[in-house]
């Protein structure tokens, strides 16, 4: 949100780009003013300029916007692109693919103040474990246009398949979830293990501050991560905490969790895939209170079919670990939340991936 309350966000597709199959577009970068008034600021064309646009946008000093497109540029494996503050879209990075750079990146952009960006890319980096694909990377990008990638994954306990971008604290250190690796085995039905939380240093020094198990303790993040000012890091994650009610029976709908610098791992709630909502994808935001703000991707009891029921929801989780659901999706005001919020003046905003006036999305704000 800009100071004359304009919201700005990231479509994966529409915009009319003829180079995507389906004939649906590319993706667009969008404007939406405080009367609802919607704009089209660029649309994808599905070529060098990139495609499928992924993850929220994040912004500099100087109005600048900065994201990345999982698809699209030379050779179809993504960008990374600036919408300058004068309505020009450029591509900063075309990735090549393979060891040296990564592939296919994913999630939100973190920035510095010299305008260095990082993120993840899905595939690429070499990992031997995750075949000719690659099992992931951290990469910086400077100003200038040079891509070095921080750290690779190699798909064994140092997790693999980052999907939810990175931030980072005053010291320049990366954090950020891998969906996959880390304890291989145990609950997960995938034999690549449960995912992890990881720590990137500035030098490059990868660590795993914790490896999730699937069951009461989470398994499988695909969101990044929130920081708090003492240090504490906390997220969702897709399953565990032993839900009853979903249809992956025993590896649950899905956490909030909270992890303490020692390492601890505390589960703040554990969704139960009824009313209260079931599988969250979403990073979460904090108000002055404590309070964690996010979203489920099903679950609420909307009209919604799939993903064990409900249309998803938007939750609040008191520091206590109370739990309020505040808003159950129809179709009407959207449905399918899958990104995170957006919190100003006492307002929540946020974008549902599905529902609205067009079953192609909506952009919603209530009270928090």
């Amino acid at each position: 949100m800009d100071g004359a309350g304009n919201l700005y966000g990231i479509t994966n597709a529409g915009g009319g780009g003829t180079g995507c199959p389906g004939g649906i577009g590319c993706g667009t970068i969008f404007e939406l003013a405080p009367d609802g008034t919607e704009s089209v600021k660029y649309a994808f064309a599905g070529g060098s300029d990139g495609a499928g646009p992924d993850g929220g946008l994040v912004a500099d000093g100087a109005g600048n916007f900065f994201g990345i497109t999982s698809l699209g540029g030379n050779t179809n494996y993504g960008t990374v692109f600036e919408y300058s503050s004068g309505g020009v879209e450029s591509v900063l990075y075309r990735f090549k693919g393979g060891e040296s750079d990564g592939f296919e990146p994913v999630g939100d952009l973190a920035i510095d103040k010299k305008g260095n960006l990082y993120g993840t890319t899905w595939f690429g980096g070499g990992g031997v474990a995750c075949g000719s694909g690659g099992c992931g990377t951290v990469f910086k990008l400077t100003p200038g246009g040079s891509e070095s990638v921080l750290y690779a994954f190699q798909g064994g306990t140092d997790g693999e398949q980052p999907l939810g971008g990175v931030i980072r604290d005053r010291n320049g250190n990366l954090y950020g979830t891998t969906s996959e690796g880390g304890n291989i085995g145990g609950n997960c039905s995938d034999p690549a293990g449960c995912g992890t939380v990881f720590k990137v240093e500035p030098n490059g020094t990868e660590s795993v501050l914790y490896a999730f198990q699937a069951g009461n303790d989470g398994g499988q993040p695909v969101a990044g991560l929130l920081l708090d000012a003492a240090g504490n890091l906390y997220g969702t994650t897709l399953a565990g905490g032993n839900g009853v009610n979903c249809p992956e029976g025993s590896l649950g709908c899905g956490t909030v969790f909270k992890l303490a610098p020692d390492g601890s791992e505390t589960v703040l709630y554990a969704f139960k895939g009824g009313s209260d909502g079931q599988f969250p994808e979403s990073a979460l935001i904090m108000d002055k209170a404590g309070n964690l703000y996010g979203t489920t991707h099903a679950g609420g009891s909307g009209g919604c079919k799939g993903d064990g029921g409900g249309c998803g929801t938007v939750f609040k989780v008191a520091p206590d670990g109370t739990e309020t659901v505040l808003q159950v999706f129809g179709q009407t005001h959207g449905a399918k939340p899958r990104g995170s919020l957006l919190l100003r003046n006492g307002y929540l905003y946020g974008t549902a991936a599905a529902g609205g006036a067009f079953n192609d999305g909506a952009v919603f704000k209530m009270r928090k």
